[in-house]
C-alpha cells in the first residue's frame, strides 16, 4: 500500500496547533497571559527560523500537562478543538486526504507537535495513523516530560523508519506534504515531496528542485 504522509501544522491546518494551544491556555487564564505567551511566541519564531531548541521547548510546553488533572485537560482540549482548531480546518485539505484515501493510499500524519494536542485533530481529520512527539505518562497521568525521539527534523525520519519496520510498509511511490524547511530530511527521503503553502526557504528549494508547490488555502 502506497503511503501518503502529511505534516499537520500550516499544512493540513491553516495555522499551528501547538502555538494555538498555548494561546488558548493564556486567553482562558490557565497560564500567565504575559510571560507564557511571550515565551511561546519566541519559541514559535525560533521554529519558523529553523533554530528551535526542541528540548527546551518541550520542557516549556509540556509542563502544564504534568500539573493538571486528566479530566481537566480533556475538557480544555474539547473547548480548544471547538474554539481554536475548527477555524483552522481547510476544505482543500479534507479534499486532498479524501483523494489519497480513494486511491487506496495509507494516510499518515507525522508531526512535531505532541500527541496530546494532535491525536484528537488527527481523528477529526479522519486519519487513523499518527506519528507525533510523545508525552510521558505515569500512573495514568502526564509527567510533564516528553519520551522517545522527538518527531522533529531528523527525528521524523527516525520515528518513521521505526514505524516502517514495525508495520512492513515502505516508501515506494510515497508522498509527503509539508510547509516547512524543518521537514527537509523527510522530504528528501520520499518519492514525491510536495511543498504546501511553504515557508520562503522551502518554496525556493522546491522551485530549484522542481518539486510541486501547492496551496490548500486558495
Amino acid at each position: 500500500m502506497r503511503l501518503a504522509l502529511f505534516d499537520l501544522d500550516n499544512t493540513l491546518l491553516g495555522g499551528d496547533s501547538d502555538h494555538a494551544w498555548g494561546d488558548y491556555l493564556c486567553e482562558r487564564g490557565f497560564l500567565d497571559a504575559v510571560t507564557y505567551k511571550a515565551r511561546n511566541d519566541e519559541f514559535y519564531q525560533d521554529y519558523l527560523a529553523g533554530k528551535l531548541d526542541q528540548a527546551a521547548y518541550l520542557n516549556f510546553c509540556l509542563e502544564v500537562l504534568g500539573r493538571t488533572e486528566m479530566d481537566v485537560l480533556d475538557q480544555w482540549h474539547r473547548d480548544y478543538m471547538r474554539d481554536c482548531v475548527e477555524p483552522l480546518m481547510l476544505p482543500k485539505a479534507a479534499q486532498l486526504l479524501a483523494k489519497h484515501k480513494a486511491a487506496g493510499d495509507k494516510l499518515v500524519i507525522i508531526t512535531a507537535t505532541n500527541r496530546f494536542v494532535t491525536a484528537p485533530i488527527a481523528e477529526r481529520l479522519g486519519v487513523e495513523t499518527l506519528i507525533a512527539t510523545e508525552c510521558e505518562m505515569q500512573d495514568g497521568r502526564y509527567t510533564g516530560r516528553s519520551t522517545d525521539v522527538p518527531c522533529f527534523r531528523e527525528g521524523k525520519v527516525t520515528r518513521l523508519t521505526r514505524w516502517l519496520e514495525e508495520t512492513g510498509h515502505n516508501l515506494e511511490g510515497s508522498y509527503f506534504y509539508s510547509d516547512s524547511m524543518n521537514d527537509l530530511p523527510l522530504l528528501d527521503l520520499v518519492a514525491n515531496p510536495i511543498a504546501v503553502d511553504p515557508d520562503p526557504n522551502l518554496r525556493a528549494l522546491a522551485q530549484q528542485r522542481g518539486w510541486p508547490v501547492i496551496s490548500l488555502r486558495d
